[in-house]
């Protein structure tokens, strides 16, 4: 039989820290599957935006000077980010895995920060960032897209970001 006698506060305590850890090692270990899965629908999403993204920057560097982008602006003029955003949001039927919400791109006036989380920042996981001024239309303006894929958003492999380039 186990002597129950010297089991103070300290043995105790001991013991239930002991509980805690093994209890959060099996479900971090339980829940890791669906963490990645999760993680793995945000990259792809991203992904998804940045092709189609340069899929319409190729089509209108092979287009004649009166082309228009699939939302509407003309190619060789400034692309106005709002009309972007909303058209991926009604067109491209992406969705965020840690919301209900539909809105899955939004606009941002510095993506890096909310992608990252940085500076005192919170960010929504799974939502796609895009920069919030018009995508000039003169060879080599960038434009900042990106996402936080899973907490923490600032830790390392936890968030995208990606620059395109007219």
């Amino acid at each position: 039989m186990i002597n129950f006698k010297n089991f103070g506060l300290l043995e105790a305590l001991v013991l239930f820290s002991a509980i805690y850890v093994l209890s959060t090692l099996i479900w971090t270990a339980s829940t890791r599957s669906a963490v990645q899965e999760k993680a793995n629908i945000v990259k792809s999403n991203h992904k998804t935006i940045i092709n189609f993204l340069n899929n319409e920057i190729n089509l209108c560097d092979q287009s004649s000077g009166n082309a228009k982008t699939t939302w509407g602006d003309f190619c060789n003029k400034d692309w106005n980010s709002q009309k972007v955003i909303k058209y991926i949001n009604s067109n491209l039927k992406l969705k965020n895995p840690y919301s209900k919400n539909t809105v899955i791109v939004i606009a941002a006036q510095d993506p890096r920060l909310q992608a990252e989380g940085k500076a005192g920042q919170s960010t929504e996981i799974g939502v796609i960032f895009i920069s919030s001024k018009n995508f000039q239309s003169e060879p080599g303006s960038e434009w900042i897209i990106g996402t936080c894929v899973k907490s923490p958003c600032v830790a390392a492999g936890n968030n995208e970001l990606t620059s395109i380039y007219r």
